[in-house]
């Protein structure tokens, strides 16, 4: 019988972009200060020269924080740039950083959680968004729990950036599924102890089916996997939050919203709704730590008559 696919092997990309690759892990060598250093750099265009997606930041912005000032507003979309900035760099560093330097940096205050499902051998989705240093989840998930965690991903068309981002993602052991590929490995691996990591944004278009839901002041479509894999395969469900500490440093916490043990009837939509009200309560407790530059309120919902 032959082997199946790995889907994490990097494709091959043309020659011409091989100085990019080496431009950018000469880059990723540098010390974690230098790349802060390059980091000012980031956020003085983005903010100021470029003004990155600066109008699709300010309506989202305005419209999720209707209650703050315009002062207030500013403020927040500097901070978020800033941070932004630091992200970059962040996870540029992760071609070349070490496990011990992971383990250093980014702390899981509640490991407990996870290992005791591991151990009841519950596959179990982790549910994460675009806050704080979304790319560290997966990574320092994997130095903790090593050949247990698998993050689910969308390819990217680019040839040479999805072997990159690949290479980057998998540099300390984690796995990468497609994310067409989630319900087969589901099914390979039923009754094994493991996480499959899903980042999640409120954006779900018309043909996702998605669940609305009133989300920072705006009705907003969620995206409904998380309730329909927990159905069909029994799978417990985590929330993750990632705080950053200081610059450089993390703290992760789980939240059990699910232990798979009891059935969750998908069409209710309990997992989705928890994960939007805690994201919620994370966004507004650090506002500039959420990834503001993309338009996740583009949907509108359908009014029949």
């Amino acid at each position: 019988m032959s082997a199946p696919p790995n889907p994490t092997a990097a494709p091959a990309y043309p020659w011409y972009f091989q100085p990019l690759n080496w431009f950018l892990v000469g880059l990723a060598s540098l010390p974690l200060a230098v790349l802060y250093g390059i980091a000012r750099l980031l956020y003085w265009l983005m903010a100021y020269v470029l003004r990155y997606r600066r109008q699709v930041v300010m309506e989202n912005l305005r419209n999720s924080f209707p209650e703050k000032s315009g002062a207030q507003i500013d403020q927040i979309a500097n901070d978020f740039y800033w941070h932004f900035a630091q992200v970059m760099v962040e996870i540029l560093k992760l071609r070349t950083l070490s496990a011990a330097e992971m383990r250093q940096r980014v702390v899981i205050e509640n490991p407990e959680v996870l290992a005791r499902l591991f151990a009841e051998n519950r596959q179990v989705l982790t549910l994460g968004s675009h806050t704080g240093n979304w790319e560290w989840i997966l990574p320092s998930g994997a130095v903790l729990f090593p050949g247990l965690v698998t993050g689910v991903y969308k390819p990217l068309m680019n040839p040479f950036f999805e072997a990159f981002l690949l290479e980057l993602r998998t540099h300390l052991g984690a796995k990468l599924l497609p994310m067409k590929s989630t319900l087969r490995d589901l099914l390979r691996h039923r009754g094994q102890g493991r996480a499959l990591s899903m980042l999640s944004d409120q954006a779900a278009g018309p043909e996702d089916q998605p669940y609305w839901t009133n989300f920072l002041h705006q009705d907003t479509p969620f995206y409904t996997g998380a309730d329909k894999l927990a159905a069909q395969f029994g799978c417990a469900a985590v929330y993750v939050t990632i705080r950053r500490v200081r610059r450089g440093y993390y703290r992760i916490s789980l939240t059990e919203l699910h232990d798979g043990q009891t059935m969750l009837p998908p069409q209710e939509h309990q997992l989705t709704e928890a994960f939007a009200r805690l994201l919620e309560r994370d966004i507004q407790a650090s506002p500039s730590d959420y990834l503001w530059s993309h338009r996740r309120w583009k949907h509108k919902r359908e009014v029949r008559s």
